[in-house]
Parts: C-alpha cells; sequence; structure tokens
C-alpha cells in the first residue's frame, strides 16, 4: 500500500513535491474510493489518484521519480560495482542544483507494517539512508547512515531490535549502494519485507508497454489466467474472440563473446520465438480469422500488452503507476480500467492505481473521482515542476471541474500564444 512519494531535485523537480494518496475527511464514494489499512496507526488511503497537467509540466517526472528509487534499491548492491556511477538526474537549470544530490523518500505499508524509507544521493555516493518502522503506530528508527564530508566517513545508527550481521551489513556497503539492498543480498530477514515491497508491490508502466507483454503471454499460460486475459479483452469490445500464442525454433547467431571464449566459430544455435495473433471470427461464415498482434490498432495492442500488468496488480494489491493511460485508450475504456480499482469485488486486495492523464471529461464524471483524488502538476517559468492536490482550492461538489480545470482556474494547463 502506498501512502505518500516524496523527491526532491530530480529532474524538473528542484524543490521537495509530495503525493499522497491519504483519504481526505469528505464522505463521497468512501465505501468505493477508499479503504482502510491494516497497519495501525495509518489513515484510510485511496485506491486511485489522477494526476492532470500540461506537456513537459512533470506529470510523467512524477512517477520516474519513483520508478528510478525502485531501480536503485533493487539494483545497487547486486547490479552494480564499486565506483559505477548512480544514476543521478538532478534539476538542470540551476548551477547549485546540478552537483547537489537528489532525494527521494516513501511512506508505505508491508506485511501490516507501515514503513518510511528514503535516501539521497548522487552520481558518486548515498550521502543518507533512513528507515522507521511504525509496528504500534509509532515511530522507531530501524536504521541510519549520513555521509560526513569532513570527516570523509558515514554516521551509522541502528536501533537495539534491528538484529543481524549489522557490523558485516555496515563494513560491505559500498559507497555507491544502499545498506537495504546490501544487507537483504546478505540474509537480513528484518528489511526484507522492505525490500520485497518495491520488488513485488511496485509496477510502473512509463513509455511503451511492449516491455509488460510478457505479463499477459504468462497469465495466457495459465486457464485461469488465460479466462481473466479474454474476459477483459471481450469486455473492452475489440472484436477478439481468442489469442493464439505459437512458439516457433529458429537458428540464431550465437554471442560473440561465447565464440571468443572457446577460440573458434559455433555453428547457430536454435531459439524460441513467440509469436502472437488474435482470432476474429468472420461476418459471412463465421469461420475464425487469424491476425498477427502488430497489425491491430494502437489502442487494442496497448491494452492487449498490459493487460497482464491490470491482472496482477488487482488480484495481488499491487500498486500500479501508469503514465499517459489514455494514450490510444478511448475514453470510456479509461474509466472501466480506472473503476475496477473503485470495486471491492474486482478489487478485493486493495491494489492502488496512480496514473497521468490529459483527459478532462473524467473529472466532471460524478461517480469517478473523489476531489482528493486529483492532482495537479505544473511548471514555472525558471523550468520547476510543483505537484498539488484539486482541495487546496476546496471545491464545491456541484462544481463543474472539467470545463473549470480547461479554463485555468486550478493552473496546470499549457499557455497557447498565436503563431502570428
Amino acid at each position: 500500500m502506498l501512502i505518500e512519494f516524496s523527491l526532491k531535485n530530480f529532474r524538473s523537480f528542484r524543490g521537495e513535491q509530495r503525493l499522497s494518496l491519504v483519504a481526505g475527511p469528505g464522505k463521497e464514494m468512501r465505501a468505493e474510493n477508499t479503504f482502510r489499512s491494516t497497519a495501525r496507526g495509518t489513515p484510510d488511503l485511496l485506491r486511485s489518484a489522477a494526476v492532470y497537467g500540461a506537456n513537459a509540466a512533470g506529470k510523467s517526472n512524477l512517477l520516474r521519480g519513483l520508478q528510478q528509487m525502485q531501480t536503485i534499491v533493487l539494483k545497487s548492491a547486486a547490479g552494480s560495482q564499486q565506483g559505477e556511477a548512480l544514476p543521478h538526474t538532478p534539476f538542470a537549470f540551476a548551477a547549485e542544483s546540478r552537483t547537489a544530490p537528489s532525494e527521494f523518500e516513501v511512506l508505505f505499508v508491508a506485511d501490516g507494517v507501515r514503513y518510511q524509507f528514503g535516501f539521497s544521493f548522487d552520481a558518486e555516493r548515498v550521502h543518507a539512508e533512513w528507515l522507521l518502522a511504525f509496528p504500534l503506530g509509532q515511530p522507531q528508527r530501524v536504521y541510519e547512515r549520513r555521509y560526513d564530508e569532513a570527516g570523509k566517513r558515514y554516521d551509522w545508527h541502528f536501533s537495539s531490535g534491528f538484529k543481524g550481521n549489522k557490523k558485516i551489513w555496515q563494513e560491505t556497503t559500498r559507497d555507491n549502494a544502499l545498506f537495504l539492498s546490501n544487507a537483504v543480498q546478505l540474509n537480513s530477514e528484518r528489511l526484507l519485507p522492505v525490500f520485497h515491497w518495491f520488488q513485488r508491490r511496485l509496477v510502473v508502466i512509463t513509455g511503451s508497454v511492449s516491455m509488460n507483454q510478457h505479463l499477459t503471454l504468462k497469465q495466457l499460460e495459465d486457464p485461469v489466467g488465460r479466462q481473466k486475459v479474454m474476459k477483459l479483452l471481450r469486455c473492452a469490445d475489440l472484436g477478439i474472440v481468442d489469442v493464439q500464442v505459437r512458439k516457433d525454433a529458429v537458428a540464431g547467431a550465437p554471442p560473440p563473446e561465447l565464440a571468443a571464449a572457446i577460440g573458434g566459430q559455433l555453428p547457430k544455435a536454435m531459439l524460441e520465438v513467440l509469436s502472437v495473433s488474435s482470432l476474429h471470427r468472420a461476418a459471412d461464415d463465421q469461420s475464425m480469422v487469424s491476425l498477427p498482434i502488430s497489425e491491430e490498432s494502437h489502442g487494442t495492442q496497448r491494452l492487449f500488452n498490459s493487460a497482464g500488468a491490470w491482472l496482477n496488480v488487482l488480484e495481488n494489491g499491487e500498486v500500479l503507476l501508469y503514465d499517459e493511460i489514455d494514450t490510444s485508450l478511448h475514453p470510456l475504456m479509461v474509466r472501466f480500467l480506472v473503476k475496477q480499482f473503485h470495486s471491492e469485488v474486482m478489487n478485493p486486495e486493495n491494489a492502488q492505481l496512480v496514473f497521468t492523464t490529459h483527459d478532462a471529461t473524467m473529472l466532471d464524471d460524478r461517480e469517478l473521482f473523489r476531489r482528493d483524488q486529483v492532482w495537479f502538476a505544473e511548471k514555472n517559468e525558471q523550468g520547476e515542476s510543483s505537484v498539488y492536490p484539486l482541495t487546496d482550492f476546496s471545491p464545491r461538489h456541484p462544481e463543474a471541474i472539467g470545463k473549470r480545470y480547461l479554463r485555468g482556474s486550478y493552473g496546470a494547463i499549457p499557455l497557447l500564444r498565436t503563431l502570428g
């Protein structure tokens, strides 16, 4: 469960900005669009949040920030070497920011416990890292490390209740790696729920969704999963009756480094290639017509490729970040997908969806969003992005939010000028 995410000095974000999924006091659609957390002392949370804003305002960068945080958690210890640069992309339009650390922090619930985890870093090193746990509702500092520039060393703090080989984990943590990632790699059970939240509970779809097609293909391998995928595709009214996945063996050249290692040429290897086809029923004789999925519309391909991710997230109670959800999808299809998260039947595990969109018509659908589920991203004249909620404007319940947004009442729209 995602509670809150903040970032600082990352891409278009210079100062600290914060996105919260804590539900406000409003009673509108409370049963459908909010849920009660299992963690003690945690307020009710939102099932979804929509982020609006002009092109290049920072909407995508907000999601990329949490994706970047996930990447560093998962790969800084096992996927890098000493001296390798961390992926530092600070705010570029100020000299001071270019060399300053970036900072991420996230509040979330894992295994019934609320956690607060964050770190700051530049290309060379992790400057600070901290983890707080709230097992009984009150904060407990599990560990903290901070780099002392004057002494050229780290200052460490561990709670008395943090068990394990802390000294070994501390000594083997590289400057360019997170202690969390290193300790989990060296069998820290205490930190495993935190690491697993990033590894198993956070799904990010930015850019092309074709990279997520493997999740759909995996669903199709299981009879129950196939039924779920086909039900989703049929609900979308795409005309697809069934999907076929064929595995073909083709000859392919072995990696050149392998041939070089044994000092000679290797015969071509047989590689397995997957081809996906959609089946449609012909109108005249009701026969089945097969089309490569690549010949379907962009919207159909996008929905098919991401279907596995949608279904996995809902089934497992994960957090899905989806950039530009309305790309190539009909507005009614987008509403249908969002409403799956607002349904206790379809979303019994309290999965959450955070997405960016330009579809302002959804803002006037009074059966879709609470007012605290709407956020805006805006960029000022200095190129700095900020995010803020609709509730900052205290809109009245019957207010035509979509129309007022397009008129500029809430900001976060492009300032268009004439070409003449």
